[in-house]
């Protein structure tokens, strides 16, 4: 009995040491947290998404918290949330520009047929690895849903063997974007943007080859667009969102109708 008597007490006498050890190290390697972080990171969506360039909601709201990046950078919080982390920070705040994102290709299988059965992975990134030309335009869409399976929100349908936002939905996280192993998803503000909807730089013979709705880049848009906010360059044209005022002429210009409206009533 004296054994097991001496036994317990030797574990008493270092449980209650390692006990001192700890309390005694967490005193001394006790680093002050700022109660702004909980507050800040109680009005983050909690996406942990990765779209603001931080590893996740509580790298971001210590980095608002240091005043290493705006108040809000956060590309899916709500207008509400902002005005609140900025009360939280003593500043005023509005939301950004909501973005969302925007699929540059039309190339549906009507538009683009397919030139081989692909049988392999239904997946983007194995099909783009595997070489073969699944689709006749090699610049589009693979249509296997890369970019849907990486959506946390459902903001995306593959529908006629092309990428489709639904953009009522859709937060602007930029996840589908990295999914993308072609880069054909870019993210543009709303409000009063066109964009074009095509990605190939091949010229306008060989984009009706493998297209019907390929960009030709004959520059019509650029000329019409009163802004200068069109320029075609290795023959595909772009729009600066920054510059872009949503007028529409060169959307109604446009031979291969590839230019469209990124806004929440543009549906494909």
């Amino acid at each position: 009995m004296s054994a097991v008597l001496i036994a317990t007490a030797v574990v008493a006498v270092i449980g209650f040491v390692i006990g001192i050890a700890l309390v005694a190290a967490g005193k001394k390697f006790h680093v002050e947290v700022d109660q702004r972080e909980a507050e800040v990171r109680s009005l983050l969506p909690g996406n942990n998404c990765g779209a603001c360039g931080f590893a996740g909601c509580d790298a971001m709201a210590a980095a608002i918290v240091k005043g290493q990046t705006a108040v809000n950078s956060c590309p899916v919080c709500s207008g509400d949330a902002v005005k609140a982390i900025g009360k939280v920070m003593g500043v005023e705040a509005e939301a950004a520009s909501r973005r969302v994102a925007f699929v540059r290709c039309s190339g549906s299988c009507e538009k683009s047929p397919e030139t081989f059965t692909y049988v392999g992975v239904r997946d983007c990134r194995t099909a783009a690895l595997s070489g073969v030309p699944a689709r006749a335009c090699s610049s589009g869409c693979l249509g296997f849903g890369s970019c849907a399976a990486a959506c946390p929100h459902d903001a995306i349908q593959v529908r006629d063997g092309v990428a489709v936002v639904l953009q009522n939905r859709c937060l602007g996280c930029g996840l589908c974007a990295a999914a993308c192993p072609k880069n054909l998803i870019t993210l543009f503000p709303v409000e009063k943007a066109n964009a074009v909807r095509c990605s190939s730089h091949e010229r306008g013979p060989a984009v009706k080859k493998v297209c019907s709705a390929g960009c030709l880049g004959c520059g019509i848009c650029a000329k019409q667009c009163p802004e200068g906010a069109i320029a075609v360059q290795n023959n595909l044209a772009s729009i600066d969102p920054a510059k872009c005022v949503g007028c529409g002429k060169c959307a109604e210009k446009c031979p291969a109708k590839v230019i469209v409206p990124v806004s929440p009533a543009a549906r494909v």
